[in-house]
């Protein structure tokens, strides 16, 4: 059977399967991001009752957070390389199986010690689970519907931050944190059952097409599109991250969820607008994406304390950001062909490292130039973006036609 042939159903046409949108089986893949985001946010939004239930303070409670990001950042590179001669179902099924032990182990843990295990293994899972989404994607459909497949993988983040983890919160408030993430190893078992049944399989890398990873990174466009990546996820995390002090002097401080709620519906609106576009127009809406980020910023150092350009300004920064991800990975999986997946991994290496960055850069700079100068720096971050995507004409973000 080869690679174009959906296992799941050999006696479809493989060539009409990949010119139409197989909706199942990315919705599958969204879910499994979806799940992915929610497993290393929620410790966030239950802190006090995690801090009470494992008997350790709140600040311990939060490097569980911290831990899965290590997790993600090690494991991404090494694991995708390492299993690159893998069947790609069996390789997602482990890694979604991962989650579902590593919160099975977070809802019964009695132990502090035993609990970051468990969110280390969940990050490195989700590393190699990121690395493998685009490419998973790209490969389902057809060259000219790669982008809009690769957008719908990717509406499982957008949707946990902006209504599944709010949901999570309450839900942890209602019948517990320990019940809360049993819940999520529940969603992951039927996963599991979704993605073997809907889900194509696909042959790994044969063994004359692994370039090594030195080679991948020299690849035409590839740095370009590391570097956009870097940067502009630095620059959303410099701001994104310390946005409660940001908003005081508007009175928005109170604010903080309904002001994050409208940045994550923007974000999805863009994931909608950006799917019927990426393929058509994909080096634009990058521009485009950063253009408007960088506006948001400046009306926000402007008019720090008009709290309705404050709404206005997020809600076009959401816009902005929404569909980044997809847009990036998409980038990254046409530039890297082949390459998709060792690609892909160095991308979610950044795009960790650049959380990481915005956070740790913010918390150093809140100390001595305030955050009032944060729009500024973060302006002038996604200036640089904008300058590197400008001159991947022709490898990255190349011209359409």
């Amino acid at each position: 059977m080869n690679d174009a042939q959906l296992t799941c159903n050999p006696l479809q046409n493989p060539a009409e399967t990949r010119d139409r949108l197989p909706l199942g089986a990315l919705l599958a893949l969204a879910t499994a991001g979806f799940i992915t985001v929610m497993t290393e946010a929620m410790p966030a939004g239950l802190l006090p009752q995690m801090s009470s239930g494992l008997n350790v303070s709140q600040a311990l409670v939060g490097q569980l957070v911290t831990l899965y990001a290590i997790g993600s950042i090690l494991a991404a590179i090494p694991l995708t390389i390492a299993t690159r001669s893998w069947r790609r179902r069996p390789l997602l099924l482990s890694a979604i199986g991962g989650f579902a032990i590593a919160n099975s182990v977070t809802a019964l843990s009695e132990l502090y010690w035993l609990t970051l295990i468990a969110r280390l293994i969940a990050g490195v899972f989700a590393g190699l689970l990121w690395a493998l989404l685009a490419g998973y994607a790209s490969r389902m459909v057809a060259p000219h519907l790669q982008g809009r497949a690769i957008t719908v993988a990717m509406l499982g983040a957008p949707i946990a931050l902006s209504l599944g983890i709010p949901a999570g919160t309450l839900l942890g408030t209602m019948v517990g944190w320990r019940l809360s993430f049993a819940i999520m190893t529940g969603l992951t078992v039927l996963l599991v059952v979704w993605v073997r049944w809907q889900v194509p399989d696909f042959a790994g890398e044969r063994e004359g097409q692994r370039l090594p990873l030195r080679q991948v990174f020299t690849l035409p466009g590839v740095r370009s599109v590391l570097f956009v990546t870097l940067s502009y996820v630095v620059a959303h995390n410099l701001l994104y991250t310390y946005i409660a002090p940001f908003l005081q002097p508007s009175g928005l401080d109170a604010q903080v969820d309904r002001v994050l709620l409208v940045f994550g519906l923007a974000s999805v609106l863009s994931l909608w607008i950006v799917g019927n576009l990426v393929d058509r127009w994909l080096r634009e809406l990058v521009l485009i994406s950063a253009v408007l980020f960088m506006l948001a910023s400046i009306a926000l150092g402007i008019w720090r304390e008009s709290p309705s350009v404050i709404y206005f300004a997020t809600a076009v920064w959401g816009l902005a950001f929404g569909a980044m991800p997809s847009l990036l990975q998409t980038a990254s999986a046409k530039t890297a062909k082949d390459a998709a997946d060792t690609a892909q991994s160095m991308l979610v290496t950044l795009w960790n490292v650049g959380i990481a960055g915005g956070g740790l850069a913010g918390g150093l700079l809140l100390d001595s130039v305030g955050v009032g100068h944060f729009p500024w720096i973060v302006a002038a971050l996604l200036l640089t973006t904008l300058y590197a995507a400008i001159n991947a004409r022709h490898h990255g973000f190349p011209r359409a036609g």
